[in-house]
């Protein structure tokens, strides 16, 4: 059949095998809509530590044994095939992924070795495929961890079938570079003509993300808004030139959401279910909500939940600074997340000095976030930046409104005005929350028209076989070149 192609996706971490965030859940989803689709479709990652063998991982008969100049290292290839179309590659290696709990770092921060162990996802990869005779059409790779891909294509299997393939490469948060010092380069057997600020050289550091940028066909990020705002000083982090320069290579596509796992009419989470043509159910989940979190349930104040990790990026502190001068107003406040001890402290203040009005779970509970979502009114994403965001879109089809702020993904998939499905807001700063919280009071105190936001934004479609049709065609295009 024409136009279908071999595709292989090389990504650190892949949903449900491994998982920080949404790079894990865009690595586990979107090669599973492409294969849908009818492609044949391969990922490679690694086997890290819990990565268990249920059964489902088998041997391929293959192994690995690369030679860099700190030394020969190598392990199996294990495989588990999720579909006719769709087989996960796991690259195993004791001395990089086994006997270590996290993905990237632990307590004590980031693993030391990194470079060594995402150089050998890089060139492990490519070999695996050449092993096991899987020539694509597309490399498709993603962050930091992938960016070294591209070099060793055209540094190392030049002259091999591997050769043809197109390097697709997307940037889930360009925060995240990994920067190494520049022995990094003899230690990996980098050649040196490739550290110029036109190469891998960034400040007198290795950048594997730089490498990514420079050295692929194609680029992209993970919505349109995001891929205008990284050619900025303000979010390009150092690259905003080099990306300028690239942009017309860079293209935007908005991530999808697993439309199964997220569905008010069928989400085994909820104490009832719901949809547009009969929201009953929502106000059965908002009582459970207010029980769980032991608010009174009694009157009808609307209330505005959260579900993040507590990070300056995502624009806690701002939540944490406007929160008082709103909850002198009839309304509730949910929370639930981890991460920075301060935010978390800063929550629990809030809840000891409003009791009757604010709940919060310091912790991860996908049962409470899936209640959170479809008990609340309002939904809040103050986020400093948001490459693109899930929750806005989750909350959107369970007829909660988003509070957002203007940035990224945000923008692109939440909808302001009278007409809208959303509640927006421009500058970095309390009195622009604290209006906005203002107007969703306005909202909520109109039934009719909130009715008309809810099912707006309950028919909008987030899947990912319509972001799969678009990297579709991207891939295409290279193809045809």
């Amino acid at each position: 059949m024409a136009g279908l192609m071999k595709i292989l996706f090389i990504a650190s971490e892949v949903t449900p095998f491994s998982k920080t965030g949404g790079l894990g859940d865009v690595a586990g989803a979107l090669p599973t809509a492409l294969a849908g689709l009818g492609h044949d479709v391969k990922i490679v990652t690694p086997r890290y530590q819990d990565v268990r063998n249920t059964g489902q991982l088998l041997p391929t008969g293959q192994s690995l044994v690369l030679r860099f100049p700190f030394g020969e290292t190598g392990g199996p290839i294990l495989s588990a095939r999720l579909s006719e179309r769709l087989e996960v590659l796991f690259l195993e290696n004791e001395a990089f992924y086994g006997g270590r709990k996290g993905l990237y770092g632990d307590a004590g921060g980031e693993f030391a070795d990194n470079p060594r162990r995402f150089a050998y996802l890089c060139v492990g990869a490519l070999q695996a495929a050449q092993r096991l005779r899987f020539f694509p059409d597309i490399i498709h790779l993603h962050d930091w961890q992938t960016g070294l891909v591209p070099v060793a294509l055209r540094r190392g299997f030049q002259g091999t079938p591997l050769a043809r393939a197109k390097c697709v490469f997307t940037i889930h948060n360009l925060a995240y570079q990994g920067q190494f010092p520049k022995r990094t380069m003899e230690d990996l057997g980098l050649p040196w003509d490739l550290f110029t600020p036109e190469g891998v050289e960034f400040y007198d550091h290795v950048n594997f993300l730089k490498a990514g940028l420079v050295y692929s066909e194609a680029l992209t990020t993970v919505s349109p808004t995001y891929a205008r705002e990284i050619q900025t000083p303000e979010q390009g982090y150092g690259l905003d030139g080099l990306l300028r320069r690239r942009s017309h290579a860079l293209t935007g596509i908005i991530n999808g959401i697993d439309a199964h796992e997220w569905n008010p009419r069928t989400d085994s989470f909820l104490p009832a279910r719901y949809g547009p043509e009969d929201m009953t159910g929502k106000a059965v989940c908002k009582r459970a909500l207010l029980e769980h979190f032991g608010l009174p349930t009694e009157g009808n104040a609307p209330v505005f939940g959260i579900v993040s990790r507590l990070a300056w990026q995502k624009g806690v502190d701002l939540l944490l600074e406007t929160l008082p001068a709103a909850l002198q107003g009839d309304l509730k406040f949910v929370a639930v997340g981890n991460g920075d001890p301060t935010l978390e402290e800063g929550l629990r203040a809030l809840q000891a000095r409003h009791p009757k009005q604010v709940g919060v779970h310091i912790g991860f509970d996908p049962a409470l976030s899936h209640l959170v979502e479809a008990g609340s009114d309002f939904f809040l994403m103050p986020s400093r930046y948001e490459p693109c965001g899930l929750n806005q879109m989750y909350s959107l089809r369970y007829g909660t409104v988003p509070i957002v702020r203007a940035t990224g993904g945000l923008v692109d998939t939440v909808e302001g005005g009278l007409d809208g499905n959303g509640i927006l807001f421009e500058a970095f700063h309390r009195s622009a929350l604290l209006a906005a919280i203002r107007r969703a009071l306005s909202l909520y105190a109109d039934p009719a028209r909130l009715g008309d936001f809810q099912v707006r934004g309950m028919g909008k479609d987030f899947s990912w076989t319509a972001s799969a049709r678009k990297y579709e065609a991207l891939f295409q295009s290279l193809v045809e070149e």
